[in-house]
């Protein structure tokens, strides 16, 4: 396949970078000495909205003419993207559309209305999300914005593994998780055009492995449940992302439940920081194959911070 250019993802980088915050890169002595390795995390739960979702959503904004981004901006979306596209438009002035389903928990709809995204409910499937999309660019004119497989987003996204790269250069592998694939679709571009043989590698619930089940069979798989703790990840990958993953993605690891919430409960302790089940899954990957990974150095892009307080998965 023809991959997005390098100077194309370089450009997306010097219009995102005064835009979103740049996030901090930790590290835990700690951590390190239970995963045998030495471990950077880029920390976008502290980014604009709790999430690397915000990088995505305003580089997508910003490729618009002014006549596009008048007429608006609309996605469908449950969590982060919602949230991140609303701020995002906020921000350059411009109106959002957000499609949300009608079980969607009522913190992330008024998230959503707070940073003035103008909500439209549907049924709570995908089919139903995509229609009512559908439906309100018909009637408003306004350009829809997939949260994952759209180039742009993908860009965006890639734009925190281009930080990181430079805040530490000689990284052996980067770890991000995978759901619908904007992110590592991202970071493997980022990693190919700016790291210095870094490779990229993805971690995934046992529960919601259709990524793992894709790169094994070259075509893009389902799945038939949700049932992740991790719900920044339960959906599927997309036509877009998915060649520029199976081309530059090196491993995708499969981690079960009880992996994921050991990993949080992890970070939560030793590193003083909140983060969601979701990014807790590339470190639980690392730590299940940390016999393949020692005494490398390994970034993991902690991919969010949204988190429901009054029900956490541990006490």
């Amino acid at each position: 396949m023809l991959l997005p250019s390098k100077k194309r993802l370089q450009e997306s980088y010097d219009q995102v970078c005064s835009h979103v915050h740049r996030t901090p890169v930790l590290t835990s002595s700690v951590l390190n000495e239970i995963s045998s390795a030495k471990v950077y995390f880029k920390c976008e739960n502290f980014q604009k909205m709790g999430a690397f979702k915000m990088r995505g959503a305003i580089n997508a904004i910003l490729q618009l003419n002014d006549e596009y981004r008048k007429k608006g901006v609309v996605t469908h979306s449950s969590g982060n993207f919602a949230q991140a596209l609303s701020l995002a438009a906020k921000n350059l002035g411009v109106p959002a559309y957000i499609v949300m389903p009608s079980n969607a928990p009522t913190v992330k709809k008024e998230a959503v209305r707070s940073y003035g995204g103008l909500i439209t409910e549907s049924e709570p499937t995908l089919l139903a999300r995509a229609a009512e999309a559908t439906r309100v660019v018909e009637k408003t004119g306004a350009t829809f914005l997939h949260p994952s497989n759209n180039t742009n987003v993908i860009l965006g996204q890639g734009t925190a593994a281009i930080e990181l790269l430079q805040d530490q250069t000689d990284l052996d592998f980067i770890f991000t998780p995978i759901g619908g694939g904007g992110l590592i679709a991202g970071t493997a571009l980022a990693t190919y055009y700016f790291g210095t043989s870094c490779k990229t590698i993805g971690g995934e619930p046992a529960n919601m492995d259709d990524a793992y089940r894709s790169l094994k069979s070259g075509i893009i798989e389902t799945n038939h449940g949700t049932q992740t703790i991790a719900d920044g990840l339960r959906t599927n990958l997309g036509d877009i992302n998915f060649p520029i993953i199976k081309e530059l993605v090196e491993q995708i690891i499969r981690v079960e439940e009880s992996e994921i919430v050991a990993a949080m409960r992890l970070i939560w302790e030793r590193m003083k920081i909140v983060v969601e089940p979701s990014s807790a899954v590339p470190f639980a990957a690392l730590l299940k194959e940390k016999e393949h990974f020692r005494n490398k150095k390994v970034g993991i892009i902690i991919s969010g911070g949204n988190v429901d307080l009054s029900n956490l998965p541990f006490k």
